[in-house]
């Protein structure tokens, strides 16, 4: 079975209170499913970890309107520490999280009457995408973009991740990287200059060569009509006096964007890709992980500049936990999409 990649299965989001952060998510933007909330020690994490056993409590909420997910982790053996620098934009990793909305206008206004930080008026991309920047209470920044394509219809004005705004050193490698591994070979855009729809973000009004990624082929597998389609924008500076990496002298799971997680199919074909171009797996779970409430396979690489991409090849997840109903996805083709009557049952399970 060739690789086959169903979409952002969620980004990770590193913070200091998981369910204050949960909360606001479920509040202002819809995550409103979890399909796990575990508390357990990060045993194979040791390579970001300074080789030590650290115990963490995760929740993975889900938004059924359509769009990826959140993993939301908060260390518990040891107080997650921030940055100590303002992260701009040009430092290498991931800076900005996407998010979907089917109106914008409306959006905006939600937000605005929510008295949520809302960084910029609604722009329009160089992709000629309209959207909008906020920052949640913990200063991580959210990219909202109108979008099209959705899942369920829900009364929902957002729905889940996009795709990510990730800092790099060197373009043309991060670029091949990305076409390369992920499927991101559809330039949407590709400018240097210093954009208008950047100035109110830190560091914006500097130079930088910017490349936003989509993928040409659709995705399949299992989830791909709930992940749908997203992109990758690609952030380069022009000066290049100031590389700084915005997880430098801290551990993965400290406040911020930890990873971006794909839902995949074929680990072992992805493994054999990722080591033939000099990404190997860096952490590997090599049989199953089992989180109580689904179980899996999982991997992480390093992008070019070491920004952290995780790999999940899901084995079972809950359908209705109340009376044990799992779905066992290793029983059925791996290149079909779930049907939707199976996203409407997992709707009925949501925290309102």
């Amino acid at each position: 079975m060739a690789k086959i990649i169903s979409g952002i299965q969620q980004i990770g989001i590193g913070v200091s209170n998981v369910y204050e952060a949960w909360d606001w998510y479920r509040n202002n933007l819809g995550f409103d499913i979890k399909m796990f909330d575990e508390a357990a020690e990060a045993k194979l994490m040791l390579p970001y970890t300074n080789n030590q056993h650290q115990s963490r409590h995760a929740i993975l909420a889900m938004n059924m309107k359509g769009g990826g997910g959140l993993e939301i982790w908060e260390y518990k053996s040891r107080t997650p520490e921030n940055p100590t620098f303002e992260i701009s934009l040009g430092d290498l990793g991931i800076f900005i999280a996407k998010m979907k909305t089917d109106d914008i206008k409306k959006a905006y206004q939600q937000l605005k009457d929510k008295q949520q930080n809302i960084l910029s008026e609604i722009e329009t991309s160089p992709a000629g995408i309209a959207h909008f920047y906020i920052k949640d209470p913990w200063n991580n920044i959210l990219e909202i973009e109108e979008a099209t394509e959705w899942t369920l219809d829900l009364d929902k004005t957002f729905g889940g991740n996009s795709g990510a705004v990730i800092g790099v050193s060197n373009m043309e490698k991060s670029m091949s990287f990305y076409a390369r591994i992920l499927g991101y070979d559809k330039v949407m855009s590709d400018q240097t200059a210093v954009f208008p729809d950047f100035k109110s973000l830190p560091g914006g009004t500097k130079e930088f060569r910017r490349v936003i990624l989509q993928h040409s082929q659709a995705r399949q597998g299992a989830f791909s009509n709930l992940l749908g389609p997203s992109t990758v924008e690609l952030i380069e500076e022009t000066d290049k006096t100031r590389q700084r990496k915005i997880y430098q002298n801290r551990l993965w799971g400290d406040l911020g964007y930890i990873h971006l997680c794909y839902d995949i199919s074929d680990m072992a074909s992805i493994k054999k890709e990722c080591e033939s171009i000099g990404h190997p797996f860096t952490v590997d779970s090599a049989n199953s992980f089992d989180m109580g409430e689904a179980a899996g396979h999982f991997s992480y690489i390093e992008d070019p500049d070491g920004s952290l991409i995780e790999f999940v090849e899901t084995h079972k997840i809950p359908i209705l936990k109340k009376i044990g109903w799992y779905l066992n996805l290793q029983k059925r083709d791996r290149s079909k999409s779930l049907p939707l009557w199976f996203y409407k049952i997992i709707q009925l399970t949501r925290t309102k």
